[in-house]
């Protein structure tokens, strides 16, 4: 009967044992030492509730701490309460630090620069808001200045215009109207009007507001000769869709005293912004949604560190998507824009990889990308050393919300006679935002991402791999525990691990019937090269300051068994974008204790900041990273 009775039980509760022995088995292996020596470890991280935040951005930090910008996290609520956050996390710690965070800056830009302080330029100064939810007509106001005389006028947010027949409306922000241009021709003076377009909405709510036709609008309270010159031309004023709308400021973030740090505003402004490091230490911004909502029609600028002031390039219109991947080559003066962006623009503009030319302002084509209409939320990333200057383009999707997706890898060498696109190994899935990041042993994690736009359907791929540039394959890693689709991020941290965070899903349910909650757990990546056993190789001492051309002498463990020397640019991610990470093989030359190493001379290879440097030894195993800048 004893028996019997143990019979009908275990019957009965087959599918939750079988579950249970299933699950207790996985774990075993995962956490053999067999496993993890093939395929690395994931470990979960859950930060205290009072500390956590959404990570929409992220970055390696020259201290080796991480900073994560969640700004309004993507919640509009935040957003209208001006909350605005930023964390501080240590990882060889784990303590955290909640950091005063000056706007929301959440989908800036982001580079690092000579000092090792992140520029952090735009954001979010409105939020979408769809039709049925617009109360009152808005649009575009171009304010005109026709005086060159005085400086330039600061306008509080809630400044009126009012037209001819009495329509009111106010400014959403503040903007600054500069005076007109006055150049000396023959026979008197030439005076420009200058402009500044703006956002404005109606003080009324309702289809009254609505105003199809353009007019010329007087600014409450400006008197005497300003109430004449200075003025607005509205555009149509609509109860259309609102799209998000950027911001122009612009910080440094201090990583000693980890302090945002004011610096010039943009000219433009800028939501979805790429922003890119040149040879020289200056940025480069390019593309992101203005102060109307629209993809800022071609208009960059460059940020000098020296003079912390932008200057806006006319010479350099080209238009991008918004968040476009655009990489300094080995040659000064041209840019790669490898087709990888995350959103907004139309999908038969700016689409198409290209050389940028600073010099000339010529896009030249680079042709043979599969699934060219699958670039957006693609990852893109440099292979290898950045000498070899190979890049990789990595999954994607269609363009705005659409099922299609590519488990694409190309790959093009940029130093080829004719630049072409050439097949790597597919994904095992299909997937979208997909985070790529640079190893020290020359090898690329591919993780994470989903088949769906925002993980819809349950999408999202638990799976990773390893990219190796020698044989053009792809090996399997262990699968990661956290699924991570839309406003995620990952970075390579010092001691050759690797973290993720974030994820904005917008369901939680394979019918797309439950509000996914914003993914806030990190997750750690331990390579396999971490657990081949016996002695990792150590930096004991050398230089922190290196310069281009130059050799400095490093002590080391064991210099007879060490392979290869890397420079590693700290990461700063976001949206699927980060290309701030390169890997620079330096001259490696073996001393009675240790090493010389010497930087290359080209600057273009190694733009001025902060890199981390590793040593790795025969087996493929790095040491820790001893941080050094290049300048």
């Amino acid at each position: 009967m004893g028996v019997l009775a143990v019979v009908v039980i275990l019957g009965a509760n087959t599918p939750p044992a079988w579950s249970y022995v299933s699950d207790y088995m996985h774990d075993q292996l995962i956490n053999s030492d067999d496993y993890k020596s093939r395929y690395g470890k994931w470990d979960v991280i859950e930060l205290p509730p009072d500390v956590r935040v959404n990570a929409i951005h992220a970055a390696l930090l020259p201290t080796g701490r991480i900073l994560i910008i969640a700004g309004s996290g993507n919640d509009t609520e935040q957003f209208a309460a001006g909350t605005f956050k930023s964390l501080v996390y240590d990882p060889a710690t784990g303590r955290t630090r909640l950091i005063s965070t000056p706007t929301d800056i959440f989908c800036a830009g982001h580079a690092f620069l000579p000092d090792g302080k992140l520029l952090v330029a735009g954001g979010t100064l409105r939020y979408e808001v769809l039709e049925p939810q617009v109360t009152r007509a808005a649009g575009l106001m171009v304010v005109k200045n026709e005086s060159p005389n005085g400086g330039p006028r600061v306008f509080p947010k809630g400044t009126e215009f009012v037209s001819p027949a009495g329509k009111k409306f106010t400014a959403t922000s503040e903007f600054t109207v500069q005076p007109a241009t006055k150049v000396i021709v023959k026979g008197g003076a030439k005076v420009t009007a200058s402009t500044t377009s703006i956002w404005v909405e109606s003080t009324v709510e309702g289809p009254s507001g609505v105003t199809p036709l353009r007019a010329n609008y007087k600014i409450t309270g400006l008197i005497g000769q300003d109430r004449e010159n200075i003025y607005g031309l509205n555009e149509k004023m609509t109860l259309d869709k609102q799209d998000f709308q950027g911001r122009r400021e612009a910080f440094e973030f201090n990583p000693y005293t980890e302090q945002y740090e004011r610096v010039g505003d943009m000219a433009e402004q800028r939501w979805y912004p790429t922003l890119t490091g040149l040879p020289d230490g200056r940025v480069i911004a390019v593309s992101g949604l203005d102060g109307a909502g629209q993809v800022v029609p071609g208009i960059n600028e460059i940020y000098d560190p020296k003079t912390k002031a932008w200057t806006e390039r006319k010479d350099l219109q080209q238009y991008f998507p918004t968040y476009p991947a655009i990489f300094q080559t080995a040659k000064p003066g041209v840019l790669f824009y490898s087709g990888s962006n995350s959103g907004y623009g139309p999908a038969t503009k700016g689409r198409d990889p290209a050389f940028w030319d600073l010099r000339t302002n010529k896009l030249t084509l680079v042709p043979g990308i599969r699934d060219a209409d699958m670039l957006e939320t693609s990852g893109s990333v440099w292979v290898g050393p950045v000498q070899d200057q190979k890049l990789m383009v990595v999954g994607g999707g269609g363009v705005g919300d659409s099922p299609k997706s590519t488990a694409r890898i190309d790959i093009v060498d940029l130093d080829a006679e004719t630049p072409r696109f050439t097949p790597g190994p597919d994904l095992p899935e299909a997937a979208r935002y997909p985070i790529l990041v640079t190893l020290p042993d020359d090898t690329t994690l591919i993780s994470n991402g989903s088949k769906g736009y925002r993980g819809r359907g349950a999408s999202d791929n638990n799976n990773a791999r390893i990219y190796h540039p020698d044989t053009n394959t792809l090996s399997y890693a262990a699968d990661p525990n956290v699924g991570r689709d839309y406003h995620s991020a990952g970075v390579l941290l010092p001691d050759g691990r690797v973290l993720t965070v974030g994820s904005n899903p917008l369901f939680a349910d394979k019918l797309d019937t439950i509000t996914a909650p914003f993914e806030q757990r990190l997750e750690v990546f331990t390579p396999a090269y971490l657990y081949q056993g016996g002695v990792r190789p150590a930096i004991m001492a050398g230089p922190d300051k290196l310069s281009w051309g130059k050799t400095g002498e490093f002590t080391t463990s064991d210099p007879s068994q060490l392979a290869t020397a890397r420079l590693l640019r700290p990461g700063a991610s976001t949206h699927v974008t980060d290309v701030e990470q390169r890997s620079v093989a330096l001259e490696m030359t073996p001393t009675a204790t240790g090493v010389k190493l010497t930087v290359p001379k080209q600057r273009a290879l190694v733009p001025p900041g902060p890199y981390m440097l590793f040593l790795t030894d025969k087996r493929g195993v790095p040491s820790v990273a001893h941080w050094v800048f290049v300048g």
